[in-house]
């Protein structure tokens, strides 16, 4: 029985809804211009109509399993219906309505981060083109929103000097007694060192000195001769070194002088003889280049070759 009663329930309400629908007025379809609209209030309807058109169309967007060319052409049609309501507040304001594009602000661009961007024209596309939920992950779109790399600017020469102070070159550095306490620590060590080098110096001059005077010193072998031979000819060793240089010098100055007042020839010369045969070779030669011809030189040149004349 409850079965029936629902049918009939069901039926009623079907019924009922139909009668409702023609009772209303045909839908009418949004003017294609809104220069065609004559009434303040129609123009207002049809505004919010395209905003609620748009904010299903962003609600559906934001799914990222509908595909790119779907989320392509989703965003193409939010963004044709923005120029749209752009259309629509204009001509509310012509036909003396209310100035809805200084009310409401406009929505900004954002990031994949929720961060404002200024990208006055990403795509291409023309002006105020703009990306909405997935359609910012797409590729190509990415890029665009993506930071430039910082660039460092370099420092010029003036800049650096500017921060140089007293400090840079190390005045400020004994004001903390930091480095007093440190170089107290390495003066004490290098103190220390040098006072036992100088007590095992004394103690090896005093047993050269004895062995000196008792004689034991050029027949001392071993570590203790070694020992006192190096602390006795300590004092002297630069001395000796310096007498010996001023005499290399001396040497060498002594072999300048005498190069000087001497002539050494390093190539044989010739003596009178030779060179009166030299001269002689010479005129005879002009003779024989004056009166006889090249080839008679060349003949005569072979014919001495081949007797090994050589005059």
């Amino acid at each position: 029985m409850a079965r029936n009663e629902e049918k009939a329930q069901s039926m009623l309400n079907r019924f009922i809804t139909m009668k409702q629908e023609e009772k209303r007025k045909p839908r009418e379809r949004r003017p294609y211009l809104a220069s065609e609209c004559r009434d303040l209030a129609d123009a207002e309807r049809w505004r919010s109509e395209i905003l609620r058109e748009i904010g299903a169309k962003v609600a559906e967007i934001q799914n990222e399993g509908l595909g790119e060319h779907r989320l392509r052409d989703l965003n193409d049609e939010i963004n044709k219906l923005l120029r749209e309501r752009g259309h629509w507040e204009r001509r509310i304001v012509e036909l003396g309505g209310r100035d809805h594009s200084r009310s409401s602000n406009a929505p900004l661009m954002t990031d994949l981060d929720g961060n404002i961007v200024a990208i006055p024209n990403p795509s291409g596309r023309g002006p105020g083109y703009r990306y909405f939920g997935a359609a910012k992950k797409l590729p190509g779109v990415r890029e665009l929103f993506d930071k430039p790399p910082e660039v460092r600017k370099r420092r010029t020469r003036y800049e650096i000097h500017k921060r140089i102070n007293a400090g840079y070159y190390g005045y400020y550095d004994d004001e903390d007694g930091m480095l007093e306490r440190l170089e107290a620590v390495a003066e004490k060590r290098m103190r220390n060192e040098v006072i036992t080098e100088w007590h095992r110096v004394e103690r090896v001059r005093r047993e050269a000195m004895k062995g000196v005077v008792s004689g034991e010193v050029a027949s001392a072998g071993g570590r203790g001769g070694e020992a006192a031979r190096e602390v006795l000819f300590e004092e002297v060793e630069e001395e000796v070194e310096e007498e010996r240089r001023l005499e290399e010098e001396k040497r060498e100055r002594e072999k300048g002088e005498e190069a000087g007042k001497e002539f050494i020839a390093h190539v044989p010369l010739p003596d009178e003889k030779e060179i009166e045969r030299m001269v002689l070779e010479r005129k005879k030669k002009e003779l024989l280049s004056k009166y006889t011809s090249d080839a008679l030189q060349v003949e005569q040149e072979e014919a001495k070759e081949m007797l090994n004349v050589r005059r």
